[in-house]
């Protein structure tokens, strides 16, 4: 039987194309998307926002998300952090935890609006509740850190790990570190190769040192390298040769 997903990303486009014209909201939110992406259609972020934009003035809940994170960081128009979090409110009020997830982002680094630890936690919370993977790995993070109050390593643990199983890349590492802690060097492993396989390029960038750090990880703090100089630039490039040139015995 074929789905959808077996369908070329072309004929998709035209049908939704189609669909929206005819004011279906959640063709117009997908058009957006794939406006966004290039997928099946020639990229077009400003096409992109105006899609968003029509489904969002009808309450569509991705589509406001959507637009707030065209509004934060500029696509199809200029950047907005205090429209971006508007929007980002709009859609966790409609129960998205996304919605919640981006708004708790601002919230917790104060950009467009007030710096709010305790807000943002609550979001995070919420998002992490409802099944949010990437807002696990956050309340984890508030937990371990004691953010707000004395540290619950325990609880902080347990959000990781849920994080972790739920594929988000952060909260594979975060779970990982947590392990090495407690001498679980195999399982922190495995954690860590999830890690380096659905990384992006700014995660790569940020855990790679990091690796080079604690003793038995030499061959993974390559690979981290390895896999940044595949997605980066020269600078990635360059620090992947540095640290070969320290290692001359590891495979390149």
């Amino acid at each position: 039987m074929t789905t959808l997903s077996d369908t070329d990303p072309r004929t998709i486009a035209r049908l939704l194309l189609e669909a929206a014209g005819q004011g279906e909201v959640d063709a117009q939110a997908l058009l957006g998307q794939i406006l966004l992406d290039g997928q099946g259609i020639s990229r077009d972020a400003a096409l992109a926002f105006t899609w968003f934009g029509i489904a969002a003035r009808q309450g569509h809940a991705m589509a406001l998300n959507m637009l707030g994170r065209c509004h934060e960081h500029g696509w199809g128009c200029p950047p907005d952090l205090e429209a971006a979090a508007r929007c980002f409110q709009q859609a966790a009020e409609r129960g998205l935890d996304w919605g919640m997830y981006n708004l708790a982002n601002l919230l917790a680094t104060g950009r467009g609006v007030a710096q709010d630890h305790r807000q943002a936690f609550a979001l995070y919370l919420r998002a992490a509740e409802l099944g949010h993977a990437k807002s696990m790995n956050l309340v984890g993070r508030y937990l371990h850190e004691g953010v707000l109050a004395e540290p619950e390593p325990q609880a902080a643990l347990e959000w990781f790990r849920r994080s972790a199983e739920g594929g988000d890349f952060r909260g594979q590492f975060s779970y990982a570190l947590r392990l090495l802690e407690q001498d679980r060097a195999e399982q922190a492993r495995h954690w860590l190769e999830r890690a380096l396989a659905g990384g992006n390029l700014n995660f790569l960038r940020a855990s790679r040192d990091r690796l080079l750090a604690l003793p038995g990880l030499d061959d993974l703090a390559l690979a981290y390298h390895r896999r940044a100089a595949e997605l980066g630039d020269g600078s990635d490039h360059e620090s992947y040769q540095a640290l070969l040139a320290r290692q001359p015995g590891s495979l390149s």
